[in-house]
């Protein structure tokens, strides 16, 4: 084994954050909200191109805030991409609302449309849309949103875009994240640029997000005394944190431009291997390359993708399967699902057959030679001594 272990996506600070979090000490703005929050609301909506954002405390803190804003409550139905995290569904479960799975399809590996449109007819027909659809960009790689829009346009049905891992991305030259009538972004420890802990609600309704940040500072009244007339959240962004966040963002093109570069030399090396196949990226699009993804065809490779993973973790090395999907988690047990076609599951084989390498942006190349290594050995074209196999 190796001595240090190699992280798929570890926290890549620039150095500057210190100054922010100084400046926050002297000034004494330590509890959330304050100048540094303010800042960092505006700088990034500037950088995606919306009217205005409010920073909080996750990404799923910002979903759940969306389905409130949308009045999303017991009995209403919202679709969601299966293939993602399960903090996209959880905030459906939080407003007591159904959800319904959709399948990706295999150019994005994001929402398919051709599901969506069979889901949104077969809701049509029974009277109940749903209240909104929660599209997610995959790993960096925006979904096919003209198609998802148009589809959603036709039925008045709003989107919420999940960008948690697509900050940086860009479709048809826009940002990702800035086609819904809700965007979300995460800042965890492992995303492209990170806050610690602390995710980004945007859109270009003003209004919407005014009501957003009265909801997330516990719905206080304005009244000199403590008044609430509806339920709110505790879900503000530090001040201390959203400094982190400022001096991230300032490093986030090279933060993509690096983990662009680390696809490309996975790609170079490992491409033409047999069973090898690499997450596309879309005609038009930008992806930020959060996680380099491939699949293995385990007839063509001679090994699985399981077997893959296992061979990494024996040498330090932490690679992961694709996101479980969600219509197939125990906590979803039940859930209605639209598969991308008749008998063709996606989701479930990208499951099956992904593996995610590690892409983090301080990664040196020397790390980056072990994972290729590791990959080569797993395949049987390096032998036990990396000497190649003929």
């Amino acid at each position: 084994m190796t001595n240090s272990k190699i992280y798929l996506s570890p926290p890549h600070m620039s150095g500057d954050e210190k100054r922010y979090i100084d400046e926050a000490f002297e000034t004494n703005w330590i509890a959330p909200l304050g100048p540094n929050v303010d800042a960092f609301e505006k700088e990034l909506a500037s950088y995606v191109g919306v009217s205005e954002a409010v920073a909080v405390s996750s990404g799923t803190a910002a979903i759940h805030l969306a389905l409130s804003l949308l009045e999303v409550t017991k009995g209403d139905i919202v679709f969601c991409s299966t293939l993602t995290f399960v903090a996209s569904a959880n905030p459906i479960i939080y407003q007591g609302a159904e959800p319904v799975f959709i399948d990706s399809e295999p150019e994005t590996w994001n929402m398919s449309p051709e599901a969506l449109k069979k889901a949104l007819q077969d809701a049509f027909i029974q009277g109940k849309l749903p209240k909104a659809v929660i599209v997610v960009n995959l790993y960096g790689q925006s979904a096919k949103m003209d198609q998802i829009l148009s589809l959603c346009n036709q039925y008045n049905v709003p989107v919420i875009e999940d960008a948690a891992e697509s900050l940086g991305s860009t479709y048809k030259g826009k940002a990702s994240g800035s086609f819904g009538k809700f965007g979300v972004y995460s800042f965890n420890g492992n995303k492209i640029i990170t806050t610690s802990g602390g995710g980004m609600l945007v859109s270009n309704d003003i209004d919407e997000l005014q009501k957003a940040r009265f909801l997330a500072t516990q719905a206080r009244d304005s009244a000199p005394h403590y008044q609430h007339s509806q339920l709110g959240y505790n879900y503000r962004m530090s001040n201390i944190l959203a400094g982190v966040g400022r001096a991230q963002l300032q490093v986030l093109e090279k933060r993509v431009e690096t983990r662009r570069k680390i696809f490309e030399r996975y790609y170079q090396e490992l491409s033409s291997l047999s069973g090898i196949a690499f997450m596309p990226e879309l005609s038009n699009t930008k992806t930020n390359r959060w996680l380099t993804v491939l699949t293995v065809n385990e007839k063509e490779a001679g090994t699985s993708a399981a077997e893959l993973v296992q061979a990494f973790t024996e040498q330090n090395i932490e690679a992961r399967p694709v996101w479980k999907p969600l219509h197939m988690q125990p906590l979803f047990k039940g859930a209605r699902y639209y598969s991308h076609e008749e008998n063709k599951d996606v989701a479930h084989q990208l499951f099956k057959t992904g593996i995610c390498l590690p892409s983090g942006s301080s990664m040196t190349e020397n790390e980056q030679n072990k994972v290729i290594k590791c990959l080569k050995k797993g395949l049987g074209v390096l032998n036990k001594e990396g000497i190649v196999q003929y």
